[in-house]
């Protein structure tokens, strides 16, 4: 036996006795990794933490950071972390010259980032109440789905050089609530989602992501929990919540792959709402009997994550679950933003005139006019809020505002032509969208630019 094959046994068992102090003592995670030679040694992930943003710097998007920038004002932004969205298959590899997944998260250790966001999100038969977001697999190919998405995603996650990388995945945005609101004999319900419901493929997608990716010791899921303009409703709330423990526990799937829920995820309720609370009166009436909350248990997104998050520990989940909040473009700021409570004349005035959130309708949703970038990408803000996150990219758009033919499934949604008048998800209201947006996921220059100027915090 040679002397540097003696050497290296020495150290590689003085390494397997330091990697059983360090799980014994940290509750860290042991991993096979084959060297070159073929022969497999252990060693130790990352400790797994309760909140995954803390004390880690986050990976910034190379792709979305170079367009941001090449806006006027937007070097302002353009280092700011954002998710990364695997919204179709080629995304896994890298559709076009885009970066795949890989290339991201090689990126991210150049940068020494401790924690990577990424956005699951190509269920079957997606977004089965908005057609600009729809995806390219059919409602029944769960099959696909799980061999031709998420388990490619998983394999690439569990690479052992990833090991020390905490990787944030949200999963399946705007999914799991539409089984809730928009189905059955309800107003706002469409065939899609009833078709969704009937055939359990959102359930059991999310389930199974869920099984695979929390499989990985370093990976913390987060499932996408809708926003208080869209469940905070009594006949919504307690059951999304139980529509999300039910996908959680499917096919043998336990709470334990959960680490917590994101709220307000590409959408644009406002964070806090200063002017008024949900406990006002005026004149004898109820804040929430105000045209505007119309009967809602919460006026704006963190006092809804902040409850949601109660009744979800309710339903099942662990007591430790963390909120995120997606506050990339809530902040309604400008010239528009009230600077105080609107008029006592009765509780309408009173909330018209003192609510940041200035879109027609809270069921609106694709381009928001007037909209603006909300706080900054924070870590442990409030109680039970594990970081404010821009999962949403600012300057990527909701849908486009007339039909563009595209490859990658997505449809045209009246919700993002200005002139469209509604339906009932929105109160027959007016869409309040930009014009001339592109599909969704594209780059929109006007949008970045309403959003660089109607920031608030002002930039």
């Amino acid at each position: 036996m040679s002397r540097a094959h003696t050497r290296h046994r020495r150290s590689r068992t003085l390494f397997l006795a330091t990697l059983a102090t360090v799980l014994a003592t940290t509750g860290g995670t042991a991993l096979a990794v084959s060297d070159s030679a073929g022969s497999t040694t252990t060693r130790a992930a990352a400790a797994r933490v309760d909140n995954p943003y803390a004390g880690a710097k986050s990976y910034v998007n190379p792709e979305w950071s170079a367009k941001a920038a090449a806006e006027p004002g937007g070097s302002a932004i353009a280092k700011q972390p954002t998710g990364v969205w695997l919204d179709r298959i080629a995304a896994i590899e890298g559709a076009g010259d885009s970066m795949g997944l890989r290339d991201h998260l090689d990126e991210a250790l150049k940068q020494g980032a401790g924690v990577i966001q990424l956005v699951i999100y190509n269920l079957p038969g997606r977004d089965c109440a908005a057609l600009a977001s729809n995806g390219e697999l059919g409602p029944t190919e769960i099959g696909k789905y799980q061999t031709d998405y998420i388990d490619p995603i998983a394999a690439i996650l569990a690479d052992s050089k990833y090991a020390n990388l905490r990787i944030v995945t949200t999963v399946e945005i705007d999914s799991l609530p539409n089984l809730v609101t928009n189905t059955g004999g309800r107003p706002t319900a469409t065939p899609a989602c009833d078709v969704m419901k009937a055939n359990g493929n959102y359930v059991k997608g999310v389930g199974y992501a869920l099984r695979k990716l929390g499989a990985v010791p370093n990976v913390y899921n987060y499932v996408d929990a809708g926003h208080h303009g869209w469940i905070g409703w009594d006949d919504n709330f307690a059951a999304s919540a139980q529509v999300m423990y039910q996908a959680a526990t499917a096919d043998g799937g336990s709470v334990d792959n959960v680490h917590g829920f994101i709220t307000n995820t590409a959408n644009y309720s406002a964070l806090k709402e200063n002017n008024f609370k949900i406990g006002d009166t005026v004149n004898g009436r109820s804040v929430r009997e105000s045209k505007w909350v119309d009967w809602n248990r919460s006026v704006d997104e963190l006092s809804f994550a902040q409850s949601f998050r109660s009744q979800l520990v309710s339903a099942g989940f662990r007591s430790g679950i963390g909120m995120l909040i997606d506050t990339s473009r809530n902040g309604w700021g400008g010239s528009a933003r009230p600077a105080g409570p609107g008029a006592t004349t009765d509780v309408n005035t009173y909330v018209e005139g003192g609510r940041y959130d200035r879109r027609i309708h809270i069921g609106n949703w694709c381009n928001q006019s007037g909209a603006g970038l909300g706080e900054r990408p924070r870590t442990a803000p409030e109680a039970g809020i594990d970081a404010y996150v821009w999962i949403k990219p600012p300057g990527e758009s909701d849908g486009s505002s007339k039909e563009i033919p595209n490859d990658e499934g997505k449809g045209f949604d009246r919700m993002c032509d200005p002139t469209y008048g509604g339906n009932p998800r929105n109160g027959n209201n007016p869409s309040g969208a930009l014009a001339n947006a592109p599909i969704s996921g594209k780059w929109f220059s006007a949008q970045f630019q309403e959003l660089l100027k109607n920031a608030y915090p002002a930039l």
